[in-house]
């Protein structure tokens, strides 16, 4: 299959597209081939002939959709418009990359693929708007909500975490957040396999189990022999310009319906990453 994957240069799109260069013909494209924001997307893409969009285009950077909410739009709601625009002229399916940010975190267990959305902020506004075109204009498309995305082609969480306690020795981290840690190379062979099939709709996809971020960086620390002191704090604490969910933990329901399986505890996914970046170090 002839897939085109916009994004291909971010921190999954680089592992997303070689996994599918393993089985397809891939066409990577980002901001430097061209702009999904500008009508000519839809020459752009249509030019290429893909036989499939995987669309991992976006603002994620949250704080600065807060600060920016006319460019969050324009690249979440907009860009991905023009890009379904160009999938339905073209006939084919659709793989929309969402986000835990488009539930508020008022739960005290994991969200189902059907809970109905209610966004803090304009990240995760933008990042539902974004599926309501995917859904508007499409009747063959994958929505994939993700969360706490690490891993090696990026500037992550985890990597922040690390460098800073090789830095400083010590690093404060809020605790009254929960999420789902979630691997890019776990996550990007599961994507790959999902869109191998017709089975479409939307989907919750990441590392098993959940942690505050306060113990995502302890056991970062701990993995990576640092030595380092990681102390909790309250996101009152740590003000940013965003409301963030305090448990936006994904179930991944959909996916165990339809494989079976889960993806690895994210605790042996950090492991694995960890060992990557020692590696890069010495």
């Amino acid at each position: 299959m002839k897939i085109l994957v916009t994004g291909a240069r971010g921190m999954l799109g680089q592992d997303l597209v070689s996994v599918l260069a393993r089985c397809h013909q891939v066409i990577p494209v980002d901001i430097q081939d061209f702009d999904i924001t500008r009508p000519d997307c839809l020459r752009e893409i249509s030019a290429r002939k893909p036989q499939f969009v995987a669309h991992l285009a976006a603002m994620t950077n949250v704080d600065g959709c807060e600060r920016e909410p006319a460019k969050a739009y324009l690249v979440n709601q907009q860009g991905t418009r023009l890009v379904a625009q160009a999938c339905r002229d073209l006939r084919i399916p659709l793989l929309y990359i969402s986000t835990d940010f488009v539930f508020d975190g008022t739960k005290s267990e994991p969200y189902r693929e059907e809970d109905p959305p209610h966004p803090l902020g304009h990240y995760g506004r933008s990042k539902l708007a974004g599926e309501e075109v995917v859904r508007e204009l499409l009747s063959s498309y994958f929505i994939v909500r993700i969360s706490w995305l690490f891993g090696p082609h990026g500037k992550n969480f985890v990597s922040t975490i690390l460098s800073r306690a090789v830095a400083n020795g010590e690093v404060k981290v809020v605790d009254d957040q929960i999420g789902s840690p979630t691997y890019t190379r776990d996550l990007s062979p599961a994507l790959a396999q999902l869109i191998a099939t017709r089975n479409y709709g939307i989907y919750h996809l990441t590392n098993s189990g959940s942690c505050s971020w306060y113990q995502l960086a302890a056991e970062a620390v701990r993995l990576a022999g640092l030595g380092g002191r990681v102390v909790p704090i309250k996101s009152s604490e740590y003000p940013t310009p965003t409301r963030r969910p305090a448990y936006s933990v994904l179930g991944n329901f959909r996916w165990q319906e339809k494989f079976g399986t889960a993806l690895r505890p994210w605790q042996q996914a950090l492991a694995e990453y960890v060992e990557w970046w020692k590696g890069q170090r010495s």
